[in-house]
């Protein structure tokens, strides 16, 4: 029987062949299909509870399960009022183009395109960093790639301050994240590297300062691909993070086409990661006194087994109060690090169930996203993966467990036939429920030249939260710039207009960045909030906020990092339907202590300082 996918990426599945997935697609629908008339005949019985999915560890199959307290699922608006994603990115005065070689012969040249969202005046306004990459033949000619720096005009529209505010030409840059690591109250930025990390320091006077060196970062030379900030020891300062992916020098890169692993159904394409060394990651205490220090193999995360790490984010997974730390490793098992309080971390992800599938298959691990999507006050874990797996929802079950729910919740299917990157829950019509977002684009260009389903561009998909721990795949009906195929890396979700409604900014390999806004719809209320630390860290990475509208229960937290080697707006934005009013907002700082506010009015953005 001919594999399904034969190459550098899909020797991670290559006893599986194309017929078994097909089948094994095949069952799972009509499983989800009888699910949901079993569970549409209980809701017409006796003692009927709305469901949502749960792995049954004997069969490897997902079943339904009742809704847990806290969730209280209610019907969706009809698709027909739902808003449409609109291209703006024409109105924005956006210019920015990611260079990309023509066929990307080489691992190096298709790994990039992150973006962040970074207030870096504090005006309220969101702006925002492009990252830009050499291809090897420009690298070796020793030219470099303009990164650029968009401000938010406040008037729908950008303005390039690239060069004024210095942060043009960090490196051959892959993905970028923002902490306040000198406690100065201005957001900084930290680009990741192929060949480091480069530490922007925020001068507070629309400039930057790359203090790499003097912040004890210069000696991480390694490829970085994902980082954050997270305050792990809580002493208020933020650490950070570095995952690092493969080995390589471009005095001695691996020839195209050259070894097994170097094939994708009979045709030559790049080498790697499969065949090719991996890289250590890094973890740096921040030392209170603008400078870092290596504590990797101290802590346990120094990553001895080399993996090909991606995308990182600390959160406090088990509600101790210490934040833990996730980072997938593309096409081997996930880390799951389990902060053990003295300074240690454990690695708990098989005993979680997220460092492979339900299967216990390793997946080509890249994007990573969090969020309650169930009104439970735990955050789950949605990762994308290459084509011909599927993008994984881990459901988060408390006290450090999750479960594969990726079919019963309904987005295994749709998200099969893509290779995904970044990724996104966000409340896309402010119904007050966490939908998913994710953009895809092949590795090969090379893909186009075969007779296969597989595409070079592919197009992007929105899934809608039921409200019952399934997603409707909406992608067709919110208009057709989703559809557009695209080769996507990247993707940031914030309000970048502070009209209510969150855009998506998304970085492409070749070409163009594109940005969609929610249009239409239903005028629904919401909430934000912009969280300042005073004993905690100054951007309050990792604070959490709990709003309590009615029956509406729903959680967020401040993170750095995630999506695809990029950064979200760091304001937690909250859906509120119909509610015209928050009754109840908790606020857990990083330092433990709980802030309570009632009776705020929705539709207004609230800054919020932690009281001294």
């Amino acid at each position: 029987m001919k594999k399904a996918f034969l190459g550098s990426r899909g020797n991670r599945r290559s006893t599986i062949t194309e017929y078994e997935l097909n089948v094994r697609a095949a069952i799972y629908v009509v499983l989800i299909f009888v699910l949901g008339l079993t569970s549409a005949f209980c809701q017409l019985s006796e003692g009927a509870s709305r469901g949502i999915a749960l792995h049954h560890s004997k069969s490897g199959l997902q079943e339904s399960a009742p809704v847990r307290d806290g969730a209280q699922p209610t019907a969706p608006q009809a698709l027909a009022q739902l808003p449409q994603l609109v291209d703006i990115t024409g109105s924005t005065g956006i210019k920015f183009e990611h260079l990309s070689s023509p066929e990307q012969k080489y691992i190096v040249e298709s790994m990039s395109g992150g973006v962040a969202l970074i207030d870096y005046d504090r005006d309220g306004w969101p702006d925002i960093y492009f990252t830009n990459a050499q291809s090897v033949e420009i690298a070796l000619a020793g030219k470099k790639a303009r990164s650029a720096l968009y401000h938010n005009n406040h008037d729908g529209t950008f303005t390039d301050v690239t060069e004024k505010a210095g942060v043009g030409y960090p490196c051959w840059a892959m993905g970028a994240v923002v902490g306040d690591y000198n406690n100065d109250g201005w957001p900084d930025l930290l680009v990741t590297c192929f060949g480091g990390v480069v530490l922007y320091r925020n001068n507070g006077d629309g400039t930057f300062t790359d203090v790499t060196r003097q912040a004890g970062l210069s000696n991480d030379s390694g490829w970085a691909t994902g980082a954050a900030f997270g305050d792990y020891d809580n002493d208020g300062w933020v650490d950070l993070f570095v995952s690092h992916y493969v080995d390589l020098n471009l005095s001695n890169l691996p020839a195209f086409g050259s070894l097994k692993t170097c094939k994708y159904h009979g045709i030559d394409v790049q080498c790697g990661p499969r065949g090719l060394k991996g890289s250590p990651d890094n973890l740096y205490h921040n030392q209170g006194d603008g400078t870092f220090t290596d504590v990797s193999t101290k802590a346990g995360v120094d990553d001895p087994q080399n993996r090909f790490g991606l995308t990182v984010v600390w959160s406090d997974f088990n509600n101790d109060g210490r934040v833990d730390l996730f980072v997938t490793n593309d096409g081997q098992p996930n880390y799951l690090y389990r902060n053990d309080g003295d300074g240690h971390f454990t690695e708990v992800a098989y005993l979680s169930g997220v460092a492979v599938n339900q299967d216990g298959a390793e997946q080509a691990n890249m994007g990573l996203a969090l969020g309650d999507y169930q009104h439970t006050g735990l955050a789950s874990i949605v990762i994308t993966h290459f084509n011909d797996e599927y993008t994984a929802l881990f459901r988060n079950d408390g006290k450090l467990n999750f479960t594969d729910v990726s079919y019963a919740s309904g987005i295994a299917p749709a998200t099969t036939p893509y290779v995904g990157w970044g990724e996104a829950f966000f409340d896309f019509d402010n119904d007050g429920w966490l939908d998913l977002f994710l953009v895809n684009g092949h590795v090969y260009p090379q893909v186009d030249s075969i007779d296969i389903t597989a595409k070079y561009r592919e197009p992007g998909l929105l899934f809608l939260n039921q409200r019952n721990g399934t997603f409707r795949n909406i992608s067709n009906l919110v208009g057709p710039a989703i559809q557009t195929p695209q080769v996507s890396r990247g993707v940031a979700i914030g309000d970048l207009f502070n009209d209510g409604r969150l855009d998506v900014v998304i970085e492409n390999l070749k070409g163009g960045p594109m940005i969609l806004q929610p249009q239409g719809g239903p005028a629904n209320h919401w909430i934000t909030f912009a969280l300042e630390g005073t004993k905690s860290n100054r951007l309050a990475l990792n604070a959490r906020v709990k709003a309590t509208a009615g029956d509406l229960v729903q959680t967020g937290e401040v993170l750095s990092g995630g999506s695809y080697l990029s950064q979200n707006d760091l304001r937690i934005h909250f859906g509120l339907g119909s509610k015209d009013q928050v009754d109840r907002v908790e606020i857990l700082w990083p330092d433990g202590r709980m802030e309570v506010r009632t009776s705020l009015a929705a539709d207004r953005f609230y800054a919020i300082k932690e009281p001294q």
